[in-house]
């Protein structure tokens, strides 16, 4: 039974105020492992991950030693089918790029640039909003993290409750209350003093035609 080295995809971002914006992705590509098989552990400077494939009778070892330090509480992970993605929380805010992503500075084969998330680090401002709403939560989920926050769900922690077609929600109200609305609005000023003329004058006209 073979043991490989995973490929790992890498991207970052930074900031010197904003730690939301100030992370690590990275993808690593474990396909046919389960949840159940895999052990990921995190630490300020390391990550190790272990895994078994069963239908490919294979098993993952990867050990990383990172350029500087992250934040394993407030980092988070996903795992899917084919890979396990984690966001890593630098500790330290600056608004400068990490220049590498491992403390050696040796090329190695396993590791490429995730260029789909990439972004240059002046470019930074200009670029979309990345979409991460599939971390729902901390590292809890995997096993060996010792229980990290709670894993959580892929909805990204949105109350349906607050939305107006979910469940509970209050579709429909803001209509109500316009009708409502509609119902007690006051007559506007002289409108009833228009309509007492009126009438008044279609008696006389009436008076008058049968003359």
């Amino acid at each position: 039974m073979s043991q490989v080295t995973p490929e790992v995809l890498w991207a970052q971002r930074s900031s010197s105020t904003d730690p939301e914006k100030n992370f690590i992705y990275l993808t690593i590509s474990v396909p046919d492992v389960p949840k159940e098989n895999l052990k990921l552990e995190l630490k300020p400077t390391t990550l190790s991950f272990h895994g078994h494939s069963e239908t490919l009778k294979r098993t993952y070892h990867l050990d990383l030693t990172f350029y500087g330090e992250i934040d394993p509480e407030n980092s988070k992970t996903h795992h899917t089918a084919r890979n396990v993605e984690i966001k890593l929380r630098k500790k330290d805010l600056k608004e400068e790029y990490w220049p590498r992503l491992l403390k050696e500075a040796a090329k190695v084969q396993f590791l490429k640039t995730d260029f789909d998330k990439w972004v240059d680090e002046d470019e930074q401002n200009e670029a979309p909003e990345d979409d991460f709403s599939q971390f729902g939560g901390g590292m809890g989920g995997m096993p060996g993290m010792g229980g990290m926050g709670g894993m959580g769900g892929d909805f990204g922690g949105i109350d349906f409750s607050k939305l107006g077609a979910g469940p509970g929600g209050d579709a429909g109200s803001d209509d109500e209350e316009e009708e409502e609305d509609d119902d007690e609005m006051p007559a506007l000023e002289g409108e009833e003093e228009a309509k007492e003329e009126a009438k008044e004058e279609a008696k006389v006209d009436a008076v008058k035609a049968d003359k």
